[in-house]
C-alpha cells in the first residue's frame, strides 16, 4: 500500500509544482488590472531599473564620492534581483511559449528580444563594466513592461507605424546617406589643397557633410574656398528636403494610423474599449477570432503578440502572452 501513496504524494508535488510556476509566470508577465500582485511587481521593477540607472548616472560626479559604497550596494543588489528575474522567466518559459517543449522554449525566450535585453542588463556589471550603453538597456525594460496598454496607446501607435512605413524609411535613409557620401567627397575634393588640416581626408568631408545635412552645423570645420562654399549652398537646401522625407512619411504614418482608428471604431464606443491580455487560465486559448466573438459577444478590433501589433485576420488563434483590443457589441 506503500507504492499508491508515493505515487500520490509525487503527483501531489507535481501538482504544486505546476501551480507555482503557473502563478510566477502570471506574476512575472505584463501586470492585468485584476491581477494586483503582478501589477505590483511590474511597479517594483520599474523602480529597481529607475535606482539602477540613478547610481550610474550618480556615480559620475566627483562630489558625490563618498557615496560611492553605497551606489555599488545599490547596484549589487539591483543586479540580483534582474538575475533572479531573469531565472524565473527562463524556469517558466514554457507558458510564454506553450507550443513548444521546455527546451525550445527556453531557447526561444533566450534568443527572442526581450530575452536578449534582459540577459545584456545583467553582463555589464561582470564582463561589461565599461560598455555603458548595454546598462542603459535597463531602459527599454520599462517600455517593455508599459507597452501593452490600449488601443491608442502610443508606444504601440509609435511602434506599428515605424514598422508599417519602415521600406519607405530605410529608402530614406539611403538616400540621406548617399547625399552624405556625395557631399563629402565634393567638399574633400574643393577643399582639401586649402585646409589640409581641417579636409584631411573624406572622412573629414563626411564629418561637416553630417553636420551640414542634418541641419546642426557645428562650425568646427567649414569651406573657404568659392567652389566649397557654393557647394555648401546647395548641399544645406538639400539637407532640408533630405530631412523632410523621412519626417513627411512617418507624419503620414500617424495620420493614417488614426483615421483607420477612427473609421473602423464608432466614437461613442470609444470608452468601451478593453485590453484583455491572455494568461494560461484563459479560456479563450486557441480559439480563432469569429470564435471568440460570437461566443463571448465582443469585437475584436486589434491584436498584439510579442512584437507585433495587427489587425487580426480569420487565421489568428489565440495564444498565452497575446493582447487583445475589444469592446462588447
Amino acid at each position: 500500500m506503500a507504492e499508491p501513496r508515493t505515487q500520490k504524494t509525487q503527483s501531489g508535488r507535481e501538482s504544486r509544482d505546476v501551480s507555482l510556476r503557473r502563478r510566477i509566470f502570471t506574476i512575472i508577465q505584463i501586470g492585468r488590472a485584476d491581477d494586483t500582485l503582478s501589477r505590483v511587481f511590474d511597479f517594483f521593477i520599474v523602480a529597481v531599473i529607475v535606482a539602477n540607472i540613478a547610481v550610474l548616472f550618480l556615480g559620475t560626479f566627483s562630489e558625490l564620492s563618498r557615496f560611492q559604497e553605497l551606489f555599488e550596494v545599490i547596484e549589487l543588489v539591483t543586479v540580483l534581483i534582474f538575475i533572479i528575474e531573469y531565472a524565473l522567466r527562463i524556469w517558466t518559459a514554457d507558458y510564454l511559449f506553450p507550443g513548444a517543449s521546455r527546451g525550445k522554449a527556453v531557447l526561444k525566450y533566450m534568443l527572442s528580444f526581450d530575452g536578449i535585453v534582459d540577459l545584456m542588463t545583467i553582463l555589464p556589471f561582470f564582463f561589461l563594466s565599461g560598455f555603458v550603453a548595454f546598462r542603459m538597456l535597463r531602459v527599454v525594460r520599462i517600455f517593455h513592461l508599459f507597452r501593452i496598454n490600449s488601443y491608442y496607446d502610443s508606444f504601440n501607435v509609435i511602434r506599428s507605424v515605424l514598422y508599417e512605413k519602415r521600406n519607405q524609411i530605410m529608402s530614406s535613409m539611403f538616400i540621406i546617406v548617399v547625399l552624405m557620401l556625395a557631399a563629402s567627397l565634393f567638399m574633400y575634393s574643393a577643399e582639401h589643397e586649402a585646409q589640409p588640416e581641417s579636409f584631411r581626408n573624406a572622412f573629414s568631408g563626411i564629418w561637416w557633410s553630417v553636420s551640414a545635412l542634418l541641419t546642426v552645423g557645428y562650425g568646427d570645420i567649414y569651406p573657404v574656398t568659392f567652389a566649397g562654399r557654393a557647394m555648401a549652398i546647395v548641399i544645406s537646401f538639400l539637407g532640408v528636403g533630405a530631412v523632410a522625407i523621412p519626417t513627411g512619411i512617418i507624419s503620414a504614418g500617424f495620420v493614417e494610423q488614426y483615421t483607420d482608428a477612427s473609421k473602423e471604431t464608432p466614437h461613442d464606443l470609444g470608452s468601451l474599449l478593453q485590453t484583455v491580455v491572455i494568461d494560461i487560465d484563459s479560456r479563450w486559448i486557441g480559439l480563432g477570432v469569429s470564435e471568440v466573438e460570437d461566443a463571448y459577444g465582443v469585437l475584436i478590433v486589434m491584436v498584439r503578440r510579442r512584437e507585433k501589433a495587427e489587425r487580426p485576420d480569420l487565421d489568428y488563434r489565440v495564444m498565452v502572452g497575446d493582447a487583445l483590443a475589444v469592446y462588447k457589441k
